[in-house]
């Protein structure tokens, strides 16, 4: 059984998949991963969806194109690691998200 968040690809569920707990917020951290997890909740974007993706180890925003993942959707979704820098306050509340490759 193939995901909907790779159609076509043959990958299966459970194959090199890194628990997204174990994504770090770095700003060098441009690594290309595997996730599973259920979607949590979606977003819409100017020309692009976000959909919170969780799994047993914590949690984590996908941006991508498709727009037809539903909520409770179990998926497995290919990205790459982006960090985004939010100063504030002289403190920094960046966090870290995959953007589907």
């Amino acid at each position: 059984m193939t995901s909907p968040g790779l159609r076509g690809s043959g990958l299966k569920i459970g194959t090199n998949v890194t628990p997204i707990g174990e994504i770090k917020p770095k700003q060098d951290n441009q690594a290309i991963v595997y996730i599973q997890g259920r979607v949590e909740k979606q977003a819409p974007l100017i020309k692009q969806w976000a959909y919170k993706i969780k799994d047993s180890t914590g949690k984590i925003w996908v941006v991508t194109n498709q727009k037809n993942l539903g909520e409770g959707s179990e998926v497995v979704i290919k990205g790459k690691v982006r960090y985004r820098s939010i100063p504030l306050a002289g403190k920094e509340l960046g966090e870290v998200y995959l953007e589907e490759d």
